[in-house]
């Protein structure tokens, strides 16, 4: 088992992001926390490395599908297609919102890493996401105004969750040679039980 404090977690800053030039802030954000930066790089994404990495299984492409029909009925628009290929639609319209500009993918380390960043980044909806989430401060997008759109959430961020999905997708946008392993002088007062060394 994995010590707690070795959690590894990958972030990628979407087009979004990179394109109103917020990438130092919400790098700022996290590393705040203590969490520890042990891969970064500025990258295009390629549609087989996003298919890869948006790996959903039928159950949830039929959730999110009836979701968008509810709100094409209340938006009065028209149903032309069955909730599978409108689920389907998201990851096709990511792939492409994923490839229209660069991205910034990169693995944060540290207690809980997982947890902790999707704390700050804040719910998938950006109206939904709480003041104080990276989500709920700088972007206003909605499902709803998305589905109308017929266009991905501009949500600025993705953040792995649960851990498992971490495991599994770092490897897709880095070799083990990227992710670095290296000792930060905060994790002292993080982590260290006694606070050796600290008084001279």
């Amino acid at each position: 088992m994995i010590h707690p404090k070795k959690e590894k977690t990958l972030v990628i800053l979407k087009p979004d992001a990179v394109q109103r030039g917020l990438v130092g802030e919400i790098i700022k954000r996290i590393e705040n926390t203590g969490l520890k930066l042990v891969a970064l790089k500025v990258t295009m994404a390629t549609e087989d490395q996003l298919w890869k990495h948006y790996a959903k299984d039928e159950e949830w492409f039929l959730k999110k599908g009836n979701r968008i029909i509810e709100d094409r009925q209340a938006a009065g628009m028209p149903v032309d297609k069955e909730a599978l290929e409108y689920g389907k639609d998201i990851v096709r319209l990511l792939v492409k919102f994923m490839t229209a500009g660069p991205v910034v993918p990169m693995v944060w380390e540290g207690n809980q890493a997982v947890g902790i960043v999707k704390k700050i980044i804040g719910s998938t909806e950006p109206l939904s996401s709480d003041s104080g989430t990276i989500r709920g401060d700088y972007t206003l997008d909605s499902y709803e105004l998305s589905s109308i759109d017929e266009r991905a959430v501009r949500n600025l961020v993705h953040c792995s969750d649960p851990v498992a999905d971490a495991e599994r997708e770092i490897p897709l946008w880095f070799t083990p040679e990227e992710i670095l392993k290296y000792r930060l002088v905060a994790e002292q007062i993080l982590y260290d039980v006694d606070l050796n060394g600290i008084k001279e």
